[in-house]
């Protein structure tokens, strides 16, 4: 918000009017933090009052397309660009579609963490990826300054890349790699008094590595630096990191969160307010960083999301927990198949007891409201796996042309199942140095299982795995 000055009587009527119209939102908000998981996730903040009261009855969260807001005088216009009042005045900088999808976002990101959260839609997930880690990332002194950052190596390859070639290469930020994310003393080695945040991504896309969450958030708040977190696969419904301690959580909502497969786009969301040592003037810089993030960054970058496809996000949102217990429960049968099968050496998903991070993950992937009759939440591991094919690179080409319902696609989260090679997609541009550092061999085939019978995805792969 502006500093505080005299404003004209005319502007001054337009705050008060909107200091009655925050309050308003701010009841109906806590309304629904009472309110059950899939009731947020259906509603959000789209109330019956908004829907009669602004938008002629509709009941669902209507598209705004339109560029610009218009105002009724120069006092209206001057209190909205001044950030004095809500408003959206131009799409690049907010649309009430998009705000629609934050006010969710925002709820269902905080939902039984205790914590107040606040959000920001873009573009893509690779934008809000920027727009997480760019405010830490500027000089705090006069000279040469040695700014690192320590991230896991197991991310996503566009992530990899931006983290590479953007930040380190031509910006000379250093970026120390950790090969172990589950490893806490691996990650203590790397940060220094020059260190800015961590970044993990867990579970990882795609050879499913984790970390210890809590103690990872300890770790960085004990340096006073803040964890930022790529939950993409897992989505709130399956772990909110932030209860566990993370400051920042990133989302590419095109996969699991617009799992129809319409709409690109990403999200962050902070809780309030997040740890960092790094000075910024702005209040918001810690104590509502996604806001800050939004006025200004955000307004001056222009990574902003297309309201259609925020609404395409907002339409698959409101299934998501349901969504994510049937792929998860479909990805599980399809592992314990292929854990099996002659063909297959290795499986790397985190539901099953013989892999290596399970423990781990039992700790914190727990479908969010559900009950396994103890009054305990049932564990569920996310939709998104891999498997390696036993003999040379060869083979995995061979078993992964063959699939006849499975679509070969880099794409992940859709409700139809997808498959790819990473080491010849997604991680291509990593190189064979780095894709090992990361155990992405070229035998890796990752699989997103679908929400189709898990016994059709079985005989596909069976069909493909024994035509070696």
């Amino acid at each position: 918000m502006a500093e505080e000055k005299k404003y004209s009587p005319g502007v001054e009527k337009y705050i008060r009017e909107a200091k009655t119209f925050l309050a308003r939102q701010e009841e109906i908000r806590t309304r629904m933090q009472r309110m059950k998981f899939d009731t947020i996730a259906v509603h959000g903040l789209y109330s019956l009052e908004e829907a009669l009261n602004r938008n002629q009855g509709a009941i669902i969260e209507p598209l705004y397309l339109a560029t610009s807001q218009g105002y009724r005088d120069s006092d209206e216009l001057e209190a909205a660009l001044a950030y004095l009042i809500p408003t959206w005045c131009y799409t690049r900088i907010a649309n009430p579609t998009t705000y629609y999808l934050e006010y969710v976002l925002a709820l269902l990101e905080g939902y039984k963490t205790g914590c107040e959260t606040s959000c920001v839609v873009t573009s893509s997930g690779m934008a809000a990826i920027m727009m997480a880690v760019d405010p830490f990332l500027v000089k705090q002194k006069e000279g040469p300054e040695k700014i690192n950052f320590v991230s896991s190596i197991q991310l996503y390859g566009g992530t990899y890349q931006h983290f590479s070639v953007r930040k380190m290469k031509e910006r000379g930020i250093e970026v120390r790699w950790v090969l172990r994310p589950e490893d806490i003393e691996e990650w203590k080695a790397k940060i220094d008094e020059n260190t800015r945040f961590l970044y993990v991504e867990a579970p990882s896309n795609p050879q499913q590595s984790f970390c210890d969450v809590k103690a990872l958030a300890d770790l960085a708040h004990s340096w006073e630096i803040p964890l930022i977190f790529d939950a993409t696969c897992a989505t709130p419904a399956l772990m909110r990191p932030i209860a566990y301690g993370a400051d920042i959580v990133v989302h590419s909502l095109t996969k699991s969160i617009t799992t129809g497969g319409l709409a690109i786009g990403g999200a962050l969301i902070s809780k309030k307010p997040i740890v960092t040592r790094v000075k910024n003037d702005d209040p918001n810089f810690k104590a509502s960083f996604a806001e800050y993030v939004k006025f200004w960054p955000y307004r001056d970058n222009g990574p902003a999301a297309s309201p259609f496809n925020a609404l395409m996000a907002i339409n698959d949102l409101r299934t998501l927990r349901m969504r994510m217990d049937t792929v998860s429960q479909n990805c599980q049968k399809v592992a314990e198949f292929l854990e099996k099968h002659p063909r297959v050496y290795q499986v790397d998903y985190l539901g099953l007891p013989s892999y290596k991070l399970y423990p781990l993950a039992k700790k914190y992937m727990k479908l969010v409201d559900s009950d396994d009759g103890s009054g305990q939440e049932v564990n569920r591991y996310g939709h998104l796996m891999s498997f390696r094919v036993d003999g040379p690179p060869e083979n995995a080409r061979k078993v992964f042309d063959r699939f006849r319902i499975i679509f070969r696609a880099t794409d992940l989260g859709r409700i139809k199942s997808v498959a790819t090679i990473p080491a010849i997609s997604t991680h291509q541009q990593q190189g064979e140095e780095a894709r090992r550092m990361a155990d992405i061999p070229p035998q890796l085939i990752r699989l997103c299982v679908g929400a189709e019978n898990p016994d059709d995805i079985i005989e596909d792969l069976n069909q493909a795995l024994n035509s070696l």
